[in-house]
């Protein structure tokens, strides 16, 4: 548990340290071909945070097997899980976050039994 808060921390902190350098995978180099404001990218990244810190502390969600990119509040889902039940919660912890207008969940169930 004490492992499990202390690895959500420094994901979490990462996360407002790249922000706050501007090397934000939303906000640095994109900044310049971006039209959403710097605080709409803030409140992105942030809901993006918050996303990952749910996935570390789930039981069924793995945070290594899902990608989460946020863009105007709408949270894209991708990348590969074990079973529905993985999917299904993936985009219900989304869905339930604050900030989150929409979800795209594009995350691909892979037979895991090979």
């Amino acid at each position: 548990m004490r492992l499990s808060l202390i690895f959500l921390s420094l994901l979490l902190l990462t996360g407002c340290t790249a922000l706050v350098v501007g090397g934000a995978a939303d906000g640095g180099y994109d900044r310049g071909k971006n039209e959403r404001s710097s605080s709409v990218v803030a409140s992105d990244s942030a809901i993006t945070a918050r996303i990952e810190g749910k996935y570390v502390a789930d039981s069924v969600v793995s945070a290594f097997d899902i990608h989460v990119r946020t863009y105007k509040g709408t949270v894209f889902l991708s990348g590969r899980v074990g079973s529905f039940v993985a999917r299904d919660r993936a985009a219900k912890l989304a869905k339930e976050t604050a900030g989150v207008t929409a979800v795209n969940n594009q995350i691909v169930i892979e037979d895991r039994s090979k």
